[in-house]
Order: C-alpha cells, then structure tokens, then sequence
C-alpha cells in the first residue's frame, strides 16, 4: 500500500520535471534557432558590405568605450541608426544601418570638421546598433556630447579676416559652404556685436536678421532651396531632433575663442513656412561689467549703494525683456561676492557662470519652480538670494517673507517704471503690511544704444523736440543734485554718430543704462498700508523726494554726449 502511495504521490512530480526539461528544451531551442537566425542576418550584411565595397562590422561583443558612445548625440544616433563604437587618438569609426543616409553624412562632415580627421563608415546589421544602442545607458545624463558642440576661435577668426562687416558678408555669403556656414554667421554677428541671430523661413526666401544693440537689422536673403540644409545644421548643432518638425524646440551649444567663450542658446518654432530659428549668443564677458560701471550716478548711485549694503529687504529692479535687468542684478552680486557671504541664485535659465555664487535652473517640468525652489534655498543658510522673476503670488509672498527673515533677497518684476512695481504686487494678492517693510528700493530701468566715440559729432535738434527736451528737464528737482547742471536749458548742447567703419556705419556702438531709482520712506510706506495705491501716486512722491525719471537720466546722458535724444525718446517716452 505504501508503494503505491509512493508511486501516485511521485507522479505529479516527474510530470512536472518533464514539463520543466520541455520547456527548457524548448527555450534553448528558441534561442539557438534566433542565434541562427542572428548569424544568417550578419552573414547577409557582411556579404552586402563587401558587395558594396564597404568595411564591415559586428557589434554585438564590441567593447564600446563611453568616449566613442558619446561622440553622437543618443538622440540623433536613434534616428538615423548610426552610432560611433571607436575613439582613440582622435581617429573615428561609425556604424550604420544605412551609410547612405543624408544626416549621417552630415554628422560625418562635423565631425571631420572638429578636427578628428577623416571618419571610417562601417556597415552594421540592425542587431549590431541594438547591442551598441544599449551602451548610452551607461553614458552620463550630464556628459558633454562632443559632436556638433564646439566651434574652435580659430574658425571664428579666420572668418573675421576674411569679411569686414555685416555689408560685405551678405555680397559674400553665398561663396560659403553650407557645413561652414552657421560658423560664418556666428563669426560675423561676434563680430558685430550682435546679441541674436535670426533664421527664418519665409514663403520666398530665407531670411537671416541680426540684433545689434537691441534692433533688428536684415543681414541676407537666400533661397529657398538652402533651408533644409541650414535647420539640419543647426539641429545637429544644437542636438535637437532633427524629425520633429511641429512643436517648439531649445538646445544649447559653445563656442571657445581664444579671448572668451560663449554659450548660445537655440530656439526653434514651427512657422507657415518652415521652423523659424533664434540663436542668442551669450558671452561669459558681458557680466564683467562692474556696479559702478552701470550708468548710475549722483543721488541714484548712493541710493542705490546704500540699500544693497542692507542685510535684508528686497531690492526690485523692472522693465520689459531686454531692459537689461539681469546684468544689474549680476552686477550687484558681483559687488557684494565676499568670501564671508552666501549667495544663491534661482534662475531660468542660467545665462552666465558667476565665480564664487551658487546658481541653481528652476525646472517647471519637474515640479520645481521658483516657489518651491526657493523654500528649499532658504534652508541652504544663505545671506543673499536672486530669484529670476516674482511672476505669481506664490513666488512673490515665499520671496518676501524671505526678506522678513533676515535674507537680502534680488528679483525682477515686469512693470513699465519703478512706481508701478507696488501696484503690481497689490494686485497679484500680496499683502500690503508685509510689502511695506519688506521693500528696501525699485529699480526702473532701459537700455539705450551708445554713440560710437569715433565719429561722434555735435547736431541741432528741432524746435519741436528741443520743446519736448526742456519741459521735461524743467521739473528737475533739487532734491536730485542734478539741477544746478540746469541752469541754462536753452544752451545745451546734443550729439550723434555719423557713422564710420568702427561702428559699421551704424553711429552706435554698444548701450549704457538709463535709471530711475526709488527707495522706500515714511511716506510710501504709509501709502502703501492703506492698500490703494496707484502708480502716479507713487512717481509724484517719488519725484518730490528728488528721483530722476528715466527720461531725464537718458536725456542727462545724451547731454554728456553718451546717446541720442531720438535714441532716449524710442525707449522711454
């Protein structure tokens, strides 16, 4: 009996052991059969390869060093199914799917032309770049991609050398190739002093624009027929998606000259006719410029001294885009970057690396925005913190009870003047008896195109404008320690540019800020408790407790010779 028990007992067990040697035989059989298969699908492409007189290679046990991975975006390696796998003493080996795919020779053009020599093309089988593919796992988020990152300065300057100015680049620029020529815009809008450059498609032509000095200037027209090529290369540059042709897209790439590097940030949007292409370039100098080196003087300069030499408080400087606020609030930063001082900076996006001064990108994409990054800087211990922009009630109340805390903390509100900064805190919901004693003082501020000091000349202005000029510098107050510069409103004495090649014609050359600065007191304090507030209310007490408007600071500079009227009146009036 206890045999038989034995016997039905064991049964199930051998069924299963039978079932599990089946299923084994049956997975190794799977696998030895896709091995098969792997070997005849590599056999066909080495044939192909050789049939086609290209080199051939297998992949799948190819140690791939993160250096070659990285040497070709994850993104664009995806896309067209082609990846480095071999990087050593500056020669390349790439693998394709298909060799023949325009974008990969364009990829191969960049590369050559960073100056790794000439690439080797490999043919590869589909399961050769799957194995590769894999490797990108093992290559750091936050590694330098090198292709199509760096241009070198000595591409920047043999381009300079060769073209003058912005007028004989565009009799010319039809003689560049298209690989070089993205290096040649950038070369010359560096040249220019241009802060964008400008690509757009349009239903004719391709229209190329470079920002110099805050305006717009058409550069060159070309053909239709050369868009496709130039947003390849600016995507490839950039490492956007070259397919995506629909959405917005931003990426970034450098430029090292020997003199300066600079980052430039690319934006992308989908237009009528094709993607419309902003290329900012931004220079690690162009935050050199000192405090004291702003523009501010007399009874604005010491106001403003004084207040940022305050341990807490807020300190707003406003404005629309381009007004120049993030270099006045870099350049107090730069100011008071003591080694006994802690600085934290919120900021989107980051656009110049400050020495000694903890920067951090808010990423809204991930939940943190200035709001809740700020709440986790302050319990970082600093003494000092920039906040990008008070956009919301949110970031505006967490900045000031901040500044409540013992924090000195900088930001940026969008209002047209220094006196509509409190109205447009009241009206996002801030409460006025935390305001009050959390401002220490506004900065209104523009930016106004220098006359170049090598063809600056004196010029008449017209009654009409010469009317306009002294009423407005007739309300100078006291107060304001610029009224005895005054006296003789009907001797002053204007000047321009009359263009010349240092200026390129333009007759200006750089810009210099024009201020209004308006610290708290007794008597905006108490207007701002009762909780209704306008801006007018604000600029009278302002002005009779001796600030200098905008349009006075930039009609004073223009009378020192430093801008134009015309120039004071398109930015301020």
């Amino acid at each position: 009996m206890s045999d038989d028990n034995n016997i039905t007992s064991s049964a199930p067990a051998k069924r299963q052991r039978i079932k599990l040697a089946s299923e084994k035989n049956q997975e190794e059989f799977t696998n030895k059969m896709r091995d098969i298969a792997i070997k005849e699908k590599e056999k066909n492409v080495e044939n192909a390869a050789i049939g086609a007189g290209v080199s051939y290679m297998n992949l799948e046990k190819f140690p791939i060093a993160p250096e070659a991975i990285s040497m070709i975006d994850k993104n664009i390696a995806a896309e067209i199914k082609a990846l480095c796998f071999y990087f050593v003493n500056k020669e390349i080996r790439v693998g394709a799917v298909d060799p023949t795919n325009p974008k990969l020779l364009e990829i191969i053009q960049d590369l050559e032309s960073g100056g790794y020599g000439q690439v080797k093309l490999f043919l590869i089988s589909e399961h050769s770049f799957e194995c590769g593919f894999k490797l990108y796992a093992a290559v750091p988020e936050i590694r330098e991609v090198k292709m199509g990152v760096k241009i070198e300065g000595e591409d920047l300057e043999k381009f300079k050398a060769k073209f003058r100015d912005i007028k004989e680049l565009a009799q010319k620029i039809h003689t560049i190739s298209m690989t070089d020529l993205i290096t040649f815009l950038i070369a010359t809008a560096v040249d220019a002093r241009a802060s964008d450059i400008h690509i757009e498609a349009e239903e004719a032509d391709v229209k190329i624009r470079f920002r110099i000095d805050g305006i717009l200037y058409d550069i060159v027209s070309l053909s239709r027929e050369t868009w496709p090529k130039i947003i390849s290369r600016v995507k490839l540059l950039s490492r956007l998606k070259l397919n995506v042709t629909d959405q917005p897209q931003d990426g970034r790439f450098e430029i090292y000259s020997a003199k300066d590097k600079m980052d430039v940030r690319v934006s992308t949007i989908p237009t009528q006719y094709g993607e419309s292409v902003v290329m900012r370039i931004l220079m690690s100098t162009a935050v050199g410029i000192s405090f004291e080196a702003l523009g501010l003087r007399g009874k604005a300069f010491a106001d403003l001294e004084k207040e940022i030499k305050r341990p807490n408080g807020m300190i707003i400087t406003t404005g629309p885009t381009g007004s120049g606020k993030t270099t006045t609030l870099y350049s107090i930063l730069l100011k008071l970057n003591d080694p006994g001082v802690k600085i934290i900076t919120l900021e989107d996006p980051i656009e110049y690396q400050l020495k000694g001064i903890n920067q951090s990108q808010v990423d809204t994409g991930r939940g943190q925005t200035f709001a809740t990054s700020l709440r986790s800087v302050v319990r970082q211990d600093p003494d000092i913190v920039m906040v990008g922009e008070l956009r919301d009630i949110e970031t505006s109340e967490t900045a000031i009870q901040a500044s409540l805390t013992g924090h000195l903390v900088l930001s940026t509100i969008h209002t047209n003047s220094a006196a509509g900064t409190i109205p447009r805190f009241l009206s996002m919901g801030v409460k006025p008896f935390l305001l009050a004693p959390a401002l220490n003082v506004m900065i209104g501020q523009r930016l106004v195109r220098r006359i170049c000091e090598k063809c600056k000349e004196e010029v008449e202005i017209d009654n009409r404008t010469m009317s306009e000029v002294t009423k407005l510098l007739s309300t100078v107050t006291p107060e304001s320690g610029e009224a005895h510069r005054l006296k003789d409103l009907d001797k002053l004495k204007f000047y321009h540019g009359r263009g010349c090649e240092e200026c390129q014609g333009l007759g200006y050359r750089g810009r210099i800020g024009i201020y209004e600065i308006m610290a708290m007191n007794e008597e905006i304090e108490k207007l701002i408790l009762t909780g209704e507030v306008s801006e007018y209310q604000m600029q009278e007490i302002a002005v009779k407790n001796g600030m200098i408007t905008m349009v006075q600071d930039g009609l004073l500079k223009a009378i020192d010779g430093l801008t134009t009227v015309d120039e004071v009146f398109r930015v301020a009036d």
